[in-house]
Order: C-alpha cells, then structure tokens, then sequence
C-alpha cells in the first residue's frame, strides 16, 4: 500500500505540514535569528545592565579615579587638567579632626537609629498582625504615608517641629510636668530652646525624624514575615502555658531571624549615609561638630574652594566601612545558620 502526504491548502495559496510534522517542528528548539534559546535571557538582561552601568557604575569609577586626584574649580571648567596626587587625599583626610568627629557621629548615630528603627517596627509590625483586618489595613496606610515623605521634605516637617520658637515639640514638652520634663537650666520654660544650633540635640531630631521615616518599612515587612508562621506554633505555646513574651522570644524571632538579616543590613546602609535630613535640620554644612561623613564629603566637595578630590575620598571611605560592616554581619549569619 502507498500512504499519501497530506496538505492543507492555505489561502494564500500555498501549503502547510500535516499535523505530524507540526509536532515535530514544536519539539525542536526554537531559534530567533540563529541564535540558542538559552541565550535570549541573557540578550534581555542587557537594556538593563546598560542602564545600571551608565547610572551607578560609571559614576563609581568616575568617583574612584577622582579620589586620587586633586580636582577643583579650575579641573571642573575644563582650564587645567586634573593633577594625579596619589594616596594625599586619603592622608588629608585621615589626618583631619573633623574627620573623625564625623566618623563618630555616623557610627553612633547609625547605631541608635538603626537599633530603635528595628525595634518600633517590630512593635508595630506584632500589633498589626494582632489588629483587625480593616483596622490594620489603615495603620497600614497611615505607616506607609510616612514611608513615602521624600528625605528633604522630612527634613523640613521636623525642623519645624524642632524650631526654638514656634516648633509644636517645645510647645508640648512645656505641657508636662517639670518633674517628668523640666526646662533647661536658667530658663523658665522650653520656648527658645535651640534644638538644632548644638551637636547633641541635632542629632536628637535627627534620630527622631529618621525612625519616624524608617519603622514603617520594617512594621510591613515584619507583618508579612509573621503572616509566614504556622498558626499552630503558637496554639502549642499557649496550651504550653507560654507566656506572650517567652512566645515572642521562642517562635515569633527564631522564625523571623531571616527577615530581620535583610532589615538590619538595609538599616545600616541607609543610617549610614544620611544626607538630605542632616543637611535640611543643620541648615546647610554651618556646624562642622554636627558633621557626618555625608556631609563631611559634601561640605569639602562643594563649599569654596571646591575639592572634589577630597570629598571623593571620603565617600570612599564609607563606602569601604558599609562593605566591611556588611561583610562581617553576613558571615555571622551564615555561621549561625550552619550550627
């Protein structure tokens, strides 16, 4: 017996394969324009990188050779070539007393915004998870308006809050008892006080403003961290007789450890390079004893004369001590999670 090929007449006049050889042409690999299939991901991740390398990782290495260079005004406009001075900048730096008066309120700073971010979301996160859901979803919404305010408009809502005269935080401390929160000394009441002229209490608002920015991020993810944990663990504890707190120390953070990993590591890097607060609060880099590195680098890159070299060091420097610090936290971690 002969066994004929079947074909279906197409309107443009032509044929197609029976549908046994379109079986076979779907099993073999599809090729766009001769090229593998397992190489298309690769082609589309390219648009991306592209942009990533012209928005941050060219300016690093811009960053990096201008740390080694003296560079002002006249390198800037393009009147005389920019003078290669090897490690002097880093020197200067290292040698200079502001330097590390910035240096200490960056890390004291990061330390205690970080630590009290950490622990008013996580308050906020548990209550949440306890709330109601329409309830919740409000807190939610209201946390999350907080979260959304950009850096320099923060800025500008707690420096008037904090302002001497006027500021609602004056106004509120002078409701309190004197024995709960008595006036500076040599003054009868808390109008006038300067909040942000000295080191101490600028960094005070400035760790008020940061948190009050910064706990809303770690209270949503803690919630949805806790909405991962098996209801059943904690039905266990309480027929156990556990109490909420040895819950919260025995399930809620073992369970939650890797969540607060990524929220500490984040915390860290954000608190470390505060600027825009720093700068709206202190009013421009005026007060050198309320400097942080980000401000430090600012202050020599663009106050006159301009040392764009100087400021590009500093920037290294932190950039250095934030991957050191990252480096470190991440190996505890891992050690912790391989005992």
């Amino acid at each position: 017996m002969t066994t004929a090929n079947t074909t279906t007449v197409t309107r443009g006049g032509g044929s197609s394969s029976a549908p046994g050889n379109r079986r076979g042409r779907k099993g073999r690999p599809a090729r766009a324009s001769g090229m593998p299939l397992w190489s298309v991901p690769y082609l589309l991740l390219i648009p991306g990188l592209l942009v990533i390398a012209g928005l941050l990782l060219y300016p690093m290495f811009q960053l990096g050779v201008m740390a080694f260079q003296k560079v002002g005004l006249a390198q800037i406009r393009g009147t005389r070539p920019a003078e290669w001075v090897g490690l002097e900048n880093f020197e200067k730096i290292l040698g200079n007393d502001i330097f590390w008066s910035a240096l200490r309120n960056t890390v004291a700073f990061a330390f205690v915004a970080v630590s009290l971010t950490l622990i008013v979301g996580t308050a906020v996160g548990v209550l949440l998870h306890r709330l109601g859901r329409k309830m919740s979803l409000f807190v939610v919404v209201g946390c999350m308006l907080a979260w959304a305010v950009p850096p320099v408009a923060q800025g500008v809502i707690w420096r008037s809050l904090f302002d001497a005269e006027a500021g609602i935080v004056n106004w509120a401390l002078n409701l309190l008892p004197d024995w709960l929160a008595a006036p500076p000394s040599g003054q009868s009441s808390w109008t006038g006080t300067p909040w942000l002229n000295d080191s101490f209490p600028l960094y005070i608002a400035l760790v008020v403003c940061v948190v009050w920015a910064g706990f809303p991020f770690i209270a949503v993810s803690v919630l949805a961290g806790l909405k991962g944990i098996p209801a059943e663990l904690y039905e266990a504890a309480r027929v156990d007789g556990s109490g909420p707190w040895r819950t919260f120390t025995k399930i809620t953070l073992p369970m939650l450890k890797p969540v607060f990993a990524v929220l500490t590591i984040l915390s860290i890097i954000w608190d470390f390079k505060v600027f825009s607060q720093l700068y709206v609060l202190m009013n421009g880099p005026t007060n050198r004893d309320g400097f942080n590195l980000s401000m430090y680098a600012v202050a020599e890159a663009f106050k006159p004369p301009q040392k764009l070299g100087t400021g590009a060091a500093i920037s290294i420097v932190l950039t250095i001590i934030l991957l050191i610090i990252t480096v470190v936290y991440v190996r505890q971690i891992v050690k912790q999670e391989e005992m």
